[in-house]
């Protein structure tokens, strides 16, 4: 159940991650998709069998500092830096994150 669902949730914003209308656009989709990610991972430790504590309260952890930093990622690019490559750049790392947060989801 995790695992369909966790993928459904990154693949429905990954179209608002590759295509950056705005920042503010691109801040929604981070937080939505860091969410429903925590959700999951709640879910998955109320419902799952043998759940260790400590690794569930640090994938959570683990999902709020990611959505805090890469928010303010958004907000403050780096200078010197062209913004497409910028952007394309924060985008990919955000997604790359998010893909092992999923498998971590999935292995409690």
């Amino acid at each position: 159940m995790v695992v369909s669902k966790s993928f459904c949730i990154f693949a429905k914003y990954s179209t608002t991650l590759k295509t950056m209308a705005n920042k503010r656009s691109l801040k929604k989709a981070i937080n939505q998709i860091c969410e429903e990610l925590f959700t999951e991972a709640v879910a998955a430790s109320l419902y799952g069998n043998d759940v260790n504590e400590e690794n569930t309260r640090a994938l959570l952890v683990t999902i709020m500092k990611t959505q805090r930093n890469y928010t303010s990622r958004v907000s403050h690019p780096e200078p010197g830096i062209k913004a497409s490559v910028y952007y394309k750049d924060l985008r990919e790392k955000f997604a790359a994150q998010i893909s092992e947060v999923v498998d971590q989801i999935n292995n409690l």
